[in-house]
């Protein structure tokens, strides 16, 4: 266990973690856990924030998750920041940050017990990324085993993994809530996303064109699903170095795609590879 400035201490192994979060509850302290992937950005921060006003004790996990990342995936080249990620914690309130390695969280190599994800997990992301969900609810599920917490912490530009895992806790009965911050945005909209530094300047510019037709699609929906995806799709038609993976509008309590004449809350899911990068961005709208 390493000890840096501000209180925070970096903990490396689960038998650690247990032990410092037993001492804590013992002595009547309610525990936020932030699940993270590292390189962390101000959407990363709000999470934190927001832990901190929920829990007396935050715990930040840090880990990349390899059982999330099918072939040909950034795996390799995820940005890894741990020094510059607990430099960013310290003053914050995170008591705890949680880095793992692979070895730690999966000391027999081969994953014999998954978490598996079901039909949602299946579309959308899950579509263009087979397993990603699997392995993402089981990680989850063994950060929440490990931590116990009182509460975890998530962002709502991930929507389907935030479906996701409320699913999960909810047909798991797992005595942890699920708190969901609003997506962090830059002036101009893009939504933030640790993969937004491999963009370049111009790919930078392009990446707007998700905010952009998350922005469309609400503008349309009082005209219904149709205009809806008509003209969010058209928000892509004059970027070349944009290519658009799925633009959808799904029920927020089934996440399933909505009928022809749904009327009320919904939720725009766009996904889009900007250059070499791939990006995800959502919106609430209300149809009709």
């Amino acid at each position: 266990m390493t000890e840096v400035a501000a209180g925070t201490r970096v903990v490396p192994t689960i038998a650690e973690l247990r032990a410092l979060l037993d001492e804590r509850r013992a002595a009547g302290a309610s525990v936020a856990l932030v699940p993270t992937m590292g390189a962390l950005h101000d959407g990363h921060l709000a999470l934190v924030a927001r832990a901190r006003d929920l829990a007396d004790v935050v715990v930040v996990s840090i880990f990349v998750n390899p059982l999330q990342f099918g072939p040909g995936e950034d795996l390799d080249r995820y940005p890894r920041t741990l020094d510059a990620d607990v430099a960013a914690l310290e003053g914050l309130g995170v008591e705890f940050v949680f880095a793992p390695t692979a070895a730690e969280m999966y000391p027999h190599g081969e994953v014999g017990t998954k978490v598996t994800a079901g039909r949602v997990g299946s579309l959308y992301e899950g579509a263009s990324r087979p397993g990603h969900f699997d392995g993402m609810l089981t990680v989850v599920a063994k950060l929440l085993n490990v931590a116990r917490p009182d509460i975890a912490v998530f962002g709502q530009k991930d929507a389907q993994q935030v479906f996701l895992v409320r699913r999960m806790v909810r047909d798991l009965d797992v005595a942890t809530t699920i708190a969901v911050v609003p997506t962090v945005r830059e002036a101009d909209g893009l939504a933030l996303s640790s993969r937004n530094r491999y963009l370049d300047p111009a790919h930078r510019d392009a990446a707007l064109t998700l905010s952009e037709a998350l922005r469309a699609a609400d503008a349309a929906a009082p005209d219904g699903l149709a205009e809806v995806l008509a003209e969010g799709a058209a928000a892509f038609g004059d970027h070349d170095e944009v290519t658009l993976d799925y633009l959808v509008v799904v029920d927020p309590e089934t996440f399933l795609p909505v009928a022809d004449e749904a009327r009320g809350d919904a939720v725009v899911l766009v996904a889009a590879r900007v250059g070499a990068t791939r990006l995800i961005d959502n919106a609430t709208i209300t149809l009709g």
